[in-house]
């Protein structure tokens, strides 16, 4: 009995990129940042300031603050995202670093 050959099937090269299936490329998501009437709010009406060197303070709202009917009426719905907003402001140059939002506390539990 005769064998019949079959050639080779061609494969890939080690380093041909048809031997590696591309993943699809997924950005982080990112919660959109805090409204301007939020930072406005906290730098118009802060009452925490933490020292935090270099000339540089970490402005915050209070719950105290939260519950002013002036700040209410500037943040209007947004006075629970308010809550954890801060902002890092130079005093050298009056001007913002970073505005810093944290997670919702009251949400997770």
């Amino acid at each position: 009995m005769a064998s019949r050959f079959q050639p080779r099937r061609p494969t890939p090269g080690r380093f041909s990129p048809s031997r590696f299936n591309p993943r699809p490329i997924q950005a982080p998501q990112r919660p959109p940042p805090p409204p301007a009437a939020v930072v406005d709010a906290v730098l118009r009406f802060h009452d925490v300031t933490v020292d935090q060197g270099g000339q540089r303070t970490l402005l915050r709202l209070s719950e105290r603050a939260l519950r002013e009917p002036q700040v209410i009426a500037a943040l209007g719905p947004d006075a629970r995202r308010a809550a954890n907003v801060a902002i890092l402001w130079n005093e050298r140059e009056s001007e913002i670093i970073r505005v810093l939002e944290g997670a919702d506390m009251r949400v997770a539990a």
